[in-house]
């Protein structure tokens, strides 16, 4: 017999709701999921918030068990972190991350969990999809041992992101963004911090993840004669202009895009392989520093206006369940 459950939802642009679901018992092969905490992904969550997803990607933009369509109304999120009640009798019991909506309980199937390793705390655990982006993107952007690399924007995925660098051997990272408060967290990642006038010049790597035009034209002029700029932002519906003039082409400078959705070929990795390297990072302490607050799923419907508005500054946000531990 199914069971209820409720789920956050977009009804329309800027307004939720939180509404009854029904969840199957699991059949052969599925679990049922208790969830303790899930997290909110500021930037591409808010941009689904505020309905701004282009027609032409909505297929794309789709998350794996979103509900609806976009704009709305639509079920939305992926970052979800539970334990198992049913199903699966080697799972029960174990705490799990899945790319999931905001919701109390859920049913899927069993290879849509990833076990959280122990070491890992759950409410750290809902990193685990922004970490995962983090190394893809640095995948993508194929560092060497004694690199300088600079990260512009110091949001959720931007800090991800230098994180992972900072712990490559001999390395030079600095998170540059253009709020000053930024400086703790990235003091807290141990990783050097500057505001884009002070920003170190003659680098060898840029990742950008600031979202915003001049952030990626930063990103361009930090840049060494042949350095990459990887841009792992994500704008929307913005259109973005690129600063192709000036000494672009003189010092053969590269722009190489990075998502998520989408590993090289190359690195013959699956996803639950990178989802496993995401976890196993997230043992650090060090990613604590990324989640900067709380609040009760009930709450919902007021967070994310607040998120979306920037009236609740935040990277990762987290939203604690009842019974959650």
């Amino acid at each position: 017999m199914s069971s209820d459950a409720r789920a956050f939802w977009l009804k329309c642009p800027g307004s939720g709701e939180i509404r009854t679901e029904r969840v199957p018992d699991p059949g052969p092969g599925d679990v049922t999921v208790r969830t303790l905490h899930s997290g909110v992904s500021r930037g591409t969550e808010t941009l689904v918030f505020q309905g701004r997803v282009p027609e032409n990607q909505w297929a794309t933009m789709r998350a794996p068990f979103q509900e609806g369509d976009f704009p709305a109304p639509v079920k939305y999120g992926y970052l979800n972190v539970g334990i198992v009640e049913a199903g699966d009798a080697g799972l029960i019991g174990r705490t799990v991350f899945c790319l999931y909506p905001h919701q109390t309980r859920y049913t899927v199937p069993r290879e849509s969990v990833t076990v959280v390793p122990d070491g890992v705390p759950a409410a750290r655990a809902v990193l685990t999809g922004t970490v995962e982006t983090a190394v893809n993107a640095v995948w993508d952007a194929h560092p060497q041992i004694g690199d300088r690399i600079t990260v512009v924007g110091g949001g959720m995925v931007g800090a991800s992101v230098a994180a992972v660098l900072a712990g490559l051997p001999g390395t030079d990272v600095e998170l540059v963004d253009i709020d000053p408060t930024r400086e703790n967290t990235a003091k807290a990642l141990n990783i050097r911090f500057a505001e884009p006038d002070h920003a170190a010049t003659d680098r060898d790597l840029v990742i950008h993840a600031s979202a915003t035009q001049p952030g990626l034209k930063t990103s361009l002029s930090l840049l060494k004669t042949e350095g990459t700029v990887v841009e792992l932002s994500w704008y929307g519906d913005r259109e973005i202009a690129v600063p192709l003039g000036e000494n672009f082409h003189s010092r053969r400078l590269t722009i190489r895009s990075s998502q998520v959705g989408g590993i090289a070929p190359s690195r013959g990795r699956t996803y639950a392989e990178r989802l496993a390297v995401a976890l196993d990072l997230l043992r650090d302490p060090r990613f604590d520093a990324l989640i900067t607050g709380h609040s009760a799923f009930d709450d919902l419907p007021d967070v994310l206006p607040r998120l979306a508005g920037g009236t609740l500054p935040a990277l990762c946000h987290v939203i604690d369940y009842p019974g959650g531990n």
